[in-house]
């Protein structure tokens, strides 16, 4: 089971897109795939057609410490949806704990051991305690970098996140790169992409994710883009960004 946070610290750089067509992308490939919704926004929740929201989510499981198998939705075939529940917020204040509320989701998925090949966490746009969680719960993260260079900065400030929780870890997290939103005519995504495979050898994922009007329309219709445009570009763009992290094809 590969446990993988999807996570960049700035906002708009096509996160929740990501996690939910690649979630949706390896299942096609015949892969059991789990979707974790940890930002309050609850936008993957949307995005996967539950638009209103649950009263009892990965909230429950982090608050109280209810069972991940008591909130999972069964969305699709294969597909597990652990939504974001309408008290996530309340998390990023808790005070008691100490360290341990940042292993709240480590703990929860050790307990239940779900049976999944992946699971697919959607971290929010901030360096809270929702982000710590997913930190400190997988083994590796997706980071999506749109074609501008406020993307790079945020890389930058991500890093530095990363590298204080592996301190608590003890362990390295396994780090991708994922190019998002991505305008293969224009000089400066292709800049960013350059400066990315330099800073990033053997990290950054060979498939760019395009910017496409579908897939900004499907979070609307509550699905991924296999299910609003099959034959698209961009569902192909997942196709093969499903099969990089499969087999780690970098550029």
């Amino acid at each position: 089971m590969r446990i993988i946070a999807v996570i960049n610290q700035k906002g708009g750089v096509g996160k929740t897109t990501i996690t939910a067509n690649l979630g949706h992308a390896l299942q096609i490939a015949g892969y059991r795939v789990m979707l974790i919704d940890m930002d309050p926004q609850a936008q993957l929740t949307t995005s996967l057609g539950i638009f209103r929201l649950p009263k009892k989510g990965i909230d429950r499981v982090l608050l109280d410490q209810m069972l991940l198998k008591t909130v999972e939705i069964h969305t699709r075939e294969n597909i597990v949806l652990v939504p974001a529940g309408s008290q996530l917020m309340e998390v990023e204040h808790l005070n008691n704990g100490g360290v341990s509320r940042a292993t709240l989701l480590d703990a929860a998925l050790q307990q239940q051991n779900p049976q999944q090949d992946f699971i697919l966490i959607d971290c929010p746009p901030a360096s809270g305690l929702l982000s710590a969680n997913a930190i400190m719960a997988a083994d590796e993260v997706l980071i999506p970098v749109s074609g501008d260079y406020l993307s790079l900065n945020g890389v930058a400030h991500l890093l530095t996140t990363l590298k204080k929780f592996e301190t608590l870890r003890l362990a390295t997290l396994q780090r991708w790169v994922v190019m998002s939103r991505f305008h293969s005519r224009r000089r400066l995504s292709k800049e960013v992409r350059s400066k990315l495979i330099g800073h990033f050898p053997d990290r950054v994922l060979k498939t760019e994710i395009k910017e496409a009007a579908a897939l900004a329309e499907c979070p609307a219709a509550g699905r991924t883009i296999f299910e609003f445009r099959r034959t698209s570009s961009a569902a192909q763009g997942f196709t093969q960004l499903a099969q990089d992290l499969v087999e780690r094809r970098t550029h």
